[in-house]
């Protein structure tokens, strides 16, 4: 079976010429149909830059240097401009970081819903608003019906998000992008978050790119998990059997890190300071070895 998306040897930096630093190191994952893989890692470690690569979404000064990006077999970064556009959105989709600013203040949610159903979909106005109407049922938001008349600061920061997944799954999408989806939501937001993101995945049969810090969000929703740090691939598995035996030693320390319900305060322990150097160490031998040759 064809992967939903596979992202091999993907090499990328943020500036120009002896200035360029760079940012994913050989980035190797793929995602299957119906499927939510974890992309896990620390702030800084990458993986929000992976997602915004699929997504054609990296800003001016950054540069693929090496590596492919597939789409059900087919490179995104060597498709023409236009026909990648006519995918984005439509067929690969994005569930943004902050709710709270993801929205166009100044446009009702009806306009901001109905304009991805008429833009890829061709749809009329009235067609696209009663099509908008049952996305907001489909995502469990209240008189739909009202909400699409509403300003984005007239909802509450779970409701928004609700609005961007009804938008992201709007027009059946084989592949969403949720980056860092509940960041921003409080712990019994986020709970019902994730469940409703599950529910629509699972109705949908759509692969997910599930981009995050948070260890907890990944046990209840990814099928299986990727681990990142400073833009290499550290180590990947079922959810399950990485959670039971993580193998690598900044795996295994970013579980020690994690807070626990069932641990006291005093049982955290930072990630050791000699381990992130020696990685980070690793990651510039490995930028000089690929200079010269």
């Amino acid at each position: 079976m064809t992967a939903t998306l596979e992202v091999a040897g993907l090499h990328m930096s943020v500036g120009r010429g002896r200035a360029a630093v760079p940012i994913l190191r050989g980035v190797d994952l793929s995602v299957a149909p119906g499927e939510v893989l974890g992309l896990v890692g620390e702030s800084g470690a990458g993986k929000s830059m992976v997602g915004r690569t699929v997504l054609d979404l990296l800003p001016g000064s950054a540069r693929v240097t090496a590596g492919t990006v597939r789409y059900r077999g087919r490179d995104l970064l060597a498709m023409p401009v236009a026909e990648r556009r006519r995918l984005l959105g439509a067929k690969i989709a994005l569930i943004p970081q902050d709710p709270m600013t993801a929205l166009n203040p100044v446009h009702r949610i009806g306009r901001q819903v109905t304009d991805v159903l008429r833009l890829h979909l061709a749809l009329s106005k009235a067609e696209a608003l009663a099509r908008a109407e049952a996305l907001l049922d489909s995502v469990h938001i209240r008189n739909p019906a009202r909400v699409l008349r509403q300003y984005p600061h007239e909802l509450s920061g779970g409701m928004r998000q609700r609005v961007l997944i009804a938008i992201a799954f709007a027009c059946d999408p084989d592949l969403i992008v949720a980056d860092e989806p509940t960041t921003a939501l409080d712990v019994t937001v986020q709970r019902q978050i994730l469940r409703l993101l599950k529910e629509m995945q699972g109705r949908a049969d759509t692969a997910i790119l599930f981009v995050t810090h948070d260890l907890g969000v990944v046990a209840k929703i990814c099928d299986r998990v990727t681990v990142i740090h400073a833009g290499r691939i550290l180590e990947a598995g079922l959810t399950a059997d990485l959670f039971a035996a993580p193998q690598h030693p900044y795996t295994q320390a970013l579980f020690a890190a994690t807070p626990r319900y069932d641990q006291p305060a005093d049982a955290l322990h930072p990630i050791p300071p000699e381990l992130l150097s020696r990685l980070w160490a690793e990651a510039h031998a490995q930028d000089r070895g690929e200079a010269g040759t």
